[in-house]
């Protein structure tokens, strides 16, 4: 089995189980993450303003302002990663969290090395954002037709006109501009935003490429996003 990297960073973990938060503190510090909990979603949200931690893992039910309160409010001035935790394995949950700027979830209580591999993934994806040279028009720029994608300040332009996307949306933009006119898979998608195969039965992509289409439509009426059936999906890009 391949040895799970080391990583020096600083998570925000916003659980009000203390118990349950020293558990997973103690055990992620293991593998060299710097741990800050709080138990509130009014100090969650200050202390990643004060902080800017690389990830959050935020708890859905907290006391006061809940956990998709405070993911909405901290995407305003947010860049890192966050990683919702729901008590209940439901797809309404699930769905709102990643609307409003959560990057991935798990359901409690989630076995530890699964979280970690979690945590990895997000990681990771910072080390995959560099796009192919034939697809640049200046330092970290994606341009694909009228669609152009900025990923040091990480917006994106559509016949000149901004268009909002949250962090899971713009890094699965990402993917598909890199591999513009190619079909990427399903299996791959996941395996490269999120570290694992896709099982059959996960509809997290789905989802985030519908949303993602109706953002990215010409107006000609055309949209970017093409569903290949059976196989994946594609970014075209079309000529005037």
């Amino acid at each position: 089995m391949t040895p799970l990297p080391n990583y020096n960073k600083r998570i925000l973990l916003v659980e009000d189980d203390t118990e349950l938060a020293g558990l997973i503190a103690d055990f992620l510090s293991r593998y060299g993450f710097e741990v800050i909990t709080v138990n509130n979603g009014t100090d969650a949200v200050k202390q990643v303003a004060d902080l800017q931690p690389d990830l959050v893992i935020l708890d859905v039910m907290l006391p006061g302002m809940n956990g998709m309160e405070v993911c909405q409010t901290i995407r305003s001035f947010y860049t890192g990663y966050i990683l919702m935790q729901t008590a209940l394995d439901d797809d309404a949950d699930q769905m709102r969290g990643l609307e409003i700027g959560a990057d991935d979830y798990v359901i409690k209580q989630v076995q530890p090395h699964l979280l970690l591999s979690r945590i990895y993934a997000l990681l990771r994806r910072s080390e995959r954002r560099s796009p192919p040279a034939s697809t640049t028009i200046e330092p970290n720029t994606l341009m694909c037709g009228p669609l152009v994608i900025d990923l040091s300040n990480r917006t994106v332009v559509l016949n000149q006109l901004p268009v909002e996307t949250t962090t899971a949306e713009f890094e699965l933009l990402v993917l598909l501009a890199s591999t513009v006119g190619q079909v990427v898979s399903r299996d791959e998608i996941l395996q490269k935003i999120r570290g694992f195969e896709y099982d059959g039965l996960d509809r997290s992509i789905d989802r985030r490429i519908s949303r993602l289409r109706q953002k990215l439509v010409l107006d000609n009426g055309k949209e970017l996003i093409k569903t290949v059936r059976g196989v994946g999906y594609q970014l075209c890009v079309y000529s005037d």
